[in-house]
């Protein structure tokens, strides 16, 4: 049975990717860090040493700490952080144990933009209708929580991103970006090292929807007409990605729990 104060790799695994996911601590020490320098979708790292500092970056969010293996180090800093009243977990076995268990997924700290002001930013194209919704919603959900998104005049992008050290995504000629037939929510799983059954199944509804060809995902259309029907409905495109992260949320998890549930009328109709 595990302890009051600790996760289990299952679940925090069931966790990563929804808006439930408690906030990711990596404090592994720098050599130990070197050594396998990869991170959990969504986490960051801090030194154990700098508590009060953590604490104002939690601002009383719940909280999963982790560092190699899981013991002294981020054991000790949960049993601080519950002295003080915040809800605190340590992950079981650490970031080996997070490692060494399937279908986890690692991001390499390499792949992961600077940040701008304690977190990352970027920058794409105004009115967004698909892939400017759906890759926010990924970064926010598997790469940075706090992540903060620049929406600007199409012509505008590439000045903006460099006036404010914005990384721009969606328009040509960028690191994340169209690529052949994929579109720029596959690129960012790609860079970020993201692959999942579920993550697989809902990027082929997105591509689908973005690239217009609804021949290849059923979802494809109704994702559309969703896109286009928020676009019409929000004139304030920050408020729009508001909205659109939970219609993410509901359509990753009909991706990864869902997609072979129907729906028939009468419901008690033999099949």
């Amino acid at each position: 049975m595990a302890a009051p104060n600790e996760i289990t790799v299952p679940q925090l695994l069931r966790l990563i990717g929804t808006p439930d996911c408690p906030v990711i601590v990596d404090i592994s020490i720098d050599p130990d860090f070197a050594e396998d320098p990869f991170l959990i979708p969504g986490s960051f790292r801090h030194p154990h040493t700098d508590i009060a500092g953590l604490k104002a970056r939690l601002n009383g969010r719940a909280c999963v700490i982790t560092c190699q293996r899981g013991i002294k180090l981020s054991q000790g800093l949960v049993a601080r952080l519950r002295a003080d009243g915040l809800a605190a977990e340590y992950l079981s076995g650490g970031m080996y144990g997070w490692r060494d268990h399937p279908d986890t997924l690692r991001i390499p700290a390499t792949a992961l933009p600077a940040p701008v002001d304690g977190a990352t930013l970027w920058v794409t194209r105004h009115r967004p209708k698909i892939d400017r919704i759906a890759c926010p919603w990924l970064i926010r959900r598997f790469v940075d929580p706090d992540a903060r998104f620049l929406f600007v005049s199409p012509g505008e992008v590439m000045g903006v991103a460099a006036r404010y050290d914005a990384v721009p995504f969606d328009v040509l000629d960028v690191r994340f970006s169209h690529e052949g037939p994929l579109c720029t929510f596959d690129k960012m799983l790609s860079e970020f090292a993201l692959s999942s059954d579920a993550l697989d199944r809902l990027a082929q509804v997105v591509r689908a929807a973005d690239t217009d060809t609804h021949d290849q995902s059923p979802q494809a259309a109704g994702l559309l007409a969703l896109s286009v029907g928020l676009s019409r409905q929000y004139r304030d495109d920050q408020m729009m990605l508001e909205a659109g992260m939970a219609l993410y949320d509901a359509l990753y998890r009909w991706a990864r729990d869902g997609q072979d549930e129907g729906h028939d009328w009468p419901a008690d109709r033999a099949s």
